[in-house]
């Protein structure tokens, strides 16, 4: 383990948070808002361990797959715990473990609260929070790449760690310029809907805040009642957005190429919209006499059904009292995810295609044992090791998941609310059902849970294995 290059990284993690701390200081400076100076005093401590951190230089600037591994697990709870800070010196959240909770809750995109009441925080306070997700959802790291110049060949190994999905490929020849791309196209999708939401009569405050938890697929709202108070064209708007950003960044990329033919022969979005629209004709016919006209209802259903496959998580209903049917098809959404390459959470629609192509090679090959089959994705031959990073992947997965829902279950809570807390929280997701559904928080849950649904929302943000990996002995041997 090379511990100086990892401590290196952690450092610059710790600058850029200072200088993300920039907005909500200037958010209280608007609204005239004391707590603000929680966030100064956060950031100078930011820049202070940074600079320790980063004090001692290292000759080799190389580093393998195990120091990207490290590295990104590390600075995400380095990012947590500093990001956390501003609320337990303010005093808007007393508990340590509840800070923690939520901090990381944004940064990974969840958007599950311990908080009753969000109307009562101030501006800074909710201008945080929901830049965390806009941090958070294309990565801190990815962000770092493209200021950072780092030397040889490893360079891979921090995006790996971080970006979602089976396999990561670079847009451009170098990743620093990979980088660069895709935060262009988030920047500029993010401006867009600010834009559109400013068209609709939202206020500016509320637009950015909005876009930024779309943006990042979180879901942290600024209202109790999370997007419901809002008027259908800024309903509408947001799901259009929580569904774009829960596309494949690549798709975007060949449109801005005018590969437009490419981009939309993309097999794995086509199947995430497929199953897009086919999840919101039949929860808009399962839930039409709830509502005053098939029209509300479409409505509901596609803002429900973007928030949850994409893992955004606002909600404009409260789709817990919905038909036993349309909840089965939330809960199904919550496992199958967005797109990898994405903001979104989940499985991603890649695994699950993989997996079937896979079972149905199984299949070919028990009828016809000598007949040699390969795995294809949009055309091209799935390397064995992809198909069998998703396989190990999924076993991982259903492992974590499992011992989370029996760590918790000490609770005494019921089945449902254990099985869909942790399914909210290892997919990104944010609300879940009964006692954590969408009107609900996770206040109720001990702190020790709490902390069992913290390493979920790290683990299922950093698709689990750098998370893992730390609890490897062989990760911490020094070279």
């Amino acid at each position: 383990m090379n511990y100086l290059i990892v401590k290196s990284i952690i450092g610059r993690v710790l600058y850029f948070e200072a200088a993300f701390m920039l907005l909500p200081c200037f958010t209280a400076l608007i609204y005239q808002e004391y707590s603000g100076w929680s966030f100064v005093f956060t950031a100078l401590l930011c820049v202070l361990v940074g600079a320790v951190l980063t004090r001692k230089k290292t000759k080799n600037t190389v580093f393998y797959v195990k120091e990207g591994f490290v590295s990104v697990a590390l600075s995400w709870i380095v990012l947590s715990f500093m990001g956390g800070l501003p609320f337990l010196f303010s005093g808007v959240i007393s508990n340590p473990i509840d800070a923690l909770f939520e901090t990381v809750s944004g940064f990974t995109t969840t958007g599950a609260s311990i908080l009753k009441d969000v109307e009562v925080l101030p501006h800074c306070m909710l201008m945080w929070r929901s830049f965390t997700h806009w941090i958070g959802g294309m990565g801190v790291l990815v962000f770092l790449l493209t200021f950072m110049e780092m030397h040889g060949g490893s360079h891979m190994n921090l995006m790996k760690a971080e970006s979602p999905g089976p396999s990561v490929s670079k847009l451009r020849p170098t990743v620093r310029s990979t980088a660069k791309i895709l935060y262009i196209i988030y920047i500029v999708l993010t401006t867009v809907e600010i834009l559109l939401l400013l068209a609709g009569g939202m206020p500016l405050f509320d637009s950015l805040t909005t876009s930024f938890g779309t943006a990042g697929t979180g879901g942290f709202g600024i209202k109790n009642d999370s997007i419901g108070g809002y008027s259908p064209y800024i309903q509408i708007v947001v799901t259009v957005f929580m569904i774009l950003f829960g596309v494949n960044f690549n798709a975007y990329f060949l449109i801005w190429c005018r590969k437009f033919t490419q981009a939309f022969r993309m097999e794995e979005v086509r199947c995430y919209f497929g199953i897009i629209f086919a999840s919101i004709a039949v929860i808009t016919l399962n839930i039409a006499h709830l509502y005053s006209g098939v029209g509300e209802a479409l409505r509901h259903a596609a803002f429900q059904v973007g928030s949850i496959i994409t893992t955004t998580g606002y909600a404009t209903t409260d789709f817990n009292l919905w038909p036993q049917a349309s909840r089965t098809i939330l809960v199904l959404l919550m496992f199958i995810g967005a797109c990898a390459g994405s903001t979104g959470g989940g499985i991603k629609v890649s695994r699950f295609i993989i997996l079937i192509k896979t079972i149905k090679k199984e299949l070919h090959t028990l009828l016809h044992p000598r007949s040699v089959r390969k795995l294809k994705l949009d055309g091209h031959t799935l390397e064995h090791e992809v198909v069998r990073s998703t396989n190990v992947f999924l076993i991982a997965y259903v492992l974590v998941f499992a011992l989370s829902i029996l760590l918790i279950s000490f609770d005494g809570l019921d089945m449902v609310t254990n099985f869909t807390g942790v399914s909210a929280a290892l997919n990104n997701i944010g609300p879940g059902l009964e006692l954590v559904g969408p009107t609900q928080n996770f206040s109720i849950f001990s702190n020790g849970a709490k902390l069992v649904l913290t390493f979920d929302m790290l683990a299922g943000r950093l698709e689990l294995f750098p998370m893992l990996l730390l609890f490897v002995r062989e990760t911490w041997k020094k070279y």
